[in-house]
């Protein structure tokens, strides 16, 4: 099973040249899903929105998005009144959409509350939903998780429940560099900064994900100006 792991894009602000040439490298990898946590755009704009539409439809798909902090606006009466209609509008109308594919169930979710600004939060409502939906897939399936926030010390309110709910994988973004944790039974894998320009420690990068064998490999690819190039490789037991 091969995943492809990106975030953080960001178009309003994005490397046009790591944009460009991302798509090419995440279809070679022949993923059996393209897993987008969050961050779409800089400043929830609609044209930003529409940049990010167009490049999500070049994507392999199937394709599971999910919101991230900057996809909310920031200005006062959006925000308080219609704090996803944008991304909804543009994005998709499902906020915890749900995708199968053979031999692999995945539930994305909304992480990012209205009144937060940067870090998120999960409900137990979405919590529930993850249990009930793992507990109805086929036996054997891979069980991913994938939003924004990953659940680091007080990034994510109520993550611990969330790790127990049965993830085999954890997919998620927000720090802005590429991480690959076991917690609580769970491989939490981050993805780097897949397009935008504000990169932290790390180059424009996404992280695709393999499993099988007992094992899941997780091959983090950097854009150097060049082209792309794998710079990391790491094996954690299934």
């Amino acid at each position: 099973m091969n995943i492809a792991h990106l975030s953080d894009l960001h178009f309003g602000v994005h490397d046009s040249e790591a944009a460009a040439s991302l798509v090419a490298d995440v279809a070679a990898a022949a993923p059996h899903l393209t897993v987008v946590t969050g961050d779409l755009t800089m400043r929830a704009r609609p044209a930003e929105f529409r940049l990010a539409r167009a490049f999500l439809d070049r994507l392999p798909s199937p394709v599971l998005v999910v919101t991230g902090n900057h996809d909310l606006p920031l200005d006062s009466p959006a925000r308080l009144f219609r704090p996803y209609d944008r991304y909804r509008a543009a994005i998709s109308a499902e906020l915890d959409p749900v995708v199968h594919v053979p031999g692999l169930t995945a539930v994305g979710l909304q992480s990012m509350p209205r009144w937060r600004w940067k870090d998120g939060r999960v409900r137990r409502s979405q919590v529930t939903l993850v249990e009930s939906t793992f507990a109805a897939a086929p036996p054997g399936d891979l069980r991913l998780v994938a939003l924004h926030h990953p659940p680091f010390g007080r990034m994510l309110m109520n993550g611990r429940a969330l790790l127990g709910a049965g993830a085999d994988l954890l997919l998620a973004g927000h720090t802005h560099h590429p991480d690959v944790r076991p917690m609580n039974g769970t491989t939490v894998v981050v993805a780097g900064t897949s397009t935008s320009r504000r990169t932290r420690l790390t180059p424009s990068s996404w992280s695709r994900i393999a499993t099988g064998d007992g094992v899941i490999t997780v091959t983090e690819r950097h854009f150097t100006g060049g082209g792309w190039q794998t710079a990391r490789l790491l094996t954690v037991p299934a």
